[in-house]
């Protein structure tokens, strides 16, 4: 049988339109307090789904989403429903087994299912390592068939590597992909030539700016909708507007040798990547004039000519900084609501400083190890505007190792880990002058020492990296730092 080019197989179990419906409008038009009938919006659902477009993405707050669709899936037989993914996006904190369950159960109650099609997980810092409690959660949810397959959302690529190498069975990555935003064509996408992964494509027409409207059209000095806002900071952070405007004129001399639309060529360049399982279109309730349109997708494809004329357009801009996801992490913040940091700043410490008795000029850090009261040491020492911080291994809660004989993914959680060890005494990434690598095999160098330059690419701390022999236990990486708060 030919595999239909509209369809794909995120899983043995789970196939899906390669147009995915997302239903973040329903929190736009909820917004002002205003509530969808339930039955009202699974019949527009349903009109999607008898037209092909039968997937759809949500999350938990997307206002009343998940309980429309649940209304919809409540109208077919188990076997042939539309496919529903949700998102659950909770405040950083402790992950407990009851806290995740209940997230869980929420998701399961509100779409009126047995089991979830696809729940993704999203985290606002990694700083905070609870995240892996919650994925370990819902892995032994999905092992019960509560949930079908798990999925992560706005993840860079070595914190999915991460959740990978800690034994997490995730099957997809929802992250912002364009002819604007390439990121995910960089580092994310050789994670995903790995491991199977796939990628669902949000932001691929950048909330409308990937479209004839704006061909030519001079810049916008007001912005009203939140959609839009968002993704005109991409277009500045990728150069500007006529950068932007020489990426429409390509897309706009390919669409008409094709035959299609401009947003055609937008979409069809994202969906022709290998790691892509789908990209995510806005459903419009109630609305059906872009139906037809997107479904030309599927009837072209882009030649070496095409590809060397949006290169050529590509050349003109300046790449989107940073890997997926850094736009909800780090400035500069592309998202709705623009500057993040307030928010970041309000999330709790996993840590906490605490006096030295009898020493007012010094504060310490514990991360609770088993080895730390054991040896009589601190994560994180402060003496005057000197932070010292220990030896640490990817050593999770009291005692667990994390992602046991992957050097580069305990890089990746130890630097985390160090990060998270300053922030309660005053420092930042940005304040390190030195680190200490200590390797168990120094044949491992490199990926420890690209999960060092990610972090440190912009700092450049003296730095010293030895192969130090045996490491306690599945540690294959140790490392130390000093930071200096000025």
């Amino acid at each position: 049988m030919t595999a239909r080019p509209d369809r794909i197989r995120l899983t043995p179990d789970l196939e899906i339109s390669r147009l995915v419906c997302g239903l973040w409008q329903v929190a736009d038009i909820e917004k002002n307090g205003a509530t969808i009938d339930p039955d009202t919006g699974a019949d527009a659902l349903a009109a999607y789904a008898k037209a092909g477009f039968d997937t759809f993405d949500m999350a938990d707050h997307y206002g009343s989403a998940e309980i429309i669709t649940g209304r919809l899936l409540a109208r077919f037989d188990t076997a042939d429903r539309p496919r529903a993914f949700t998102k659950w996006c909770p405040e950083p904190g402790p992950m407990t087994r009851e806290i995740v369950r209940r997230g869980v159960e929420e998701r399961l109650e509100r779409l009126n299912v047995s089991k979830i099609d696809l729940l993704q997980f999203h985290w606002w810092t990694f700083e905070h390592p609870a995240w892996l409690d919650a994925l370990h959660e819902m892995q032994a949810m999905k092992e019960e068939g509560l949930i079908g397959a798990l999925g992560l959302t706005n993840v860079d690529a070595a914190h999915l590597a991460l959740a990978l190498a800690d034994g997490i069975e995730i099957v997809s990555n929802q992250v912002s992909f364009s002819l604007i935003d390439r990121r995910a064509a960089g580092d994310l996408s050789r994670v995903c030539a790995r491991s199977g992964v796939k990628l669902l494509a949000y932001g691929t027409l950048c909330g409308g700016f990937l479209s004839e409207k704006w061909l030519g059209k001079p810049e916008p000095t007001e912005i009203a909708d939140w959609s839009r806002s968002k993704y005109k900071r991409f277009i500045d952070a990728a150069g500007g507007w006529e950068p932007y405007q020489a990426i429409l004129r390509a897309a706009s001399s390919i669409g008409r040798k094709h035959n299609v639309s401009l947003s055609n060529v937008a979409s069809r360049w994202v969906l022709e990547h290998e790691a892509v399982a789908a990209t995510i279109i806005g459903a419009r309730l109630g609305e059906s004039e872009h139906r037809d349109d997107n479904l030309n997708v599927f009837r072209f494809a882009l030649d070496a000519d095409d590809h060397a004329a949006l290169n050529a357009a590509f050349a003109q801009t300046t790449p989107i900084p940073g890997d997926c996801g850094d736009e909800y992490r780090k400035p500069p913040f592309l998202t709705a609501s623009g500057d993040l940091s307030h928010h970041l700043d309000a999330i709790p410490s996993v840590y906490q400083a605490v006096p030295v008795p009898g020493r007012p000029d010094r504060l310490r850090v514990s991360s609770g190890s088993v080895w730390e009261p054991i040896a009589g040491y601190s994560r994180a020492v402060r003496v005057g505007d000197r932070i010292l911080v220990s030896g640490t291994t990817a050593t999770h809660g009291a005692n667990r190792c994390v992602a046991p004989g992957d050097a580069g993914a305990q890089a990746t959680y130890i630097l985390d880990k160090i990060a998270a060890s300053l922030a309660p005494l005053g420092g930042k990434m940005e304040d390190v002058v030195r680190t200490r690598i200590y390797l168990k095999d120094a044949n491992q160098w490199e990926p420890v020492s690209r999960a060092h330059g990610r972090v440190f690419g912009g700092v450049l701390p003296a730095n010293t990296l030895i192969e130090a022999g045996n490491l306690i236990g599945d540690y294959e990486v140790e490392i130390e730092a000093e930071a200096v708060v000025g």
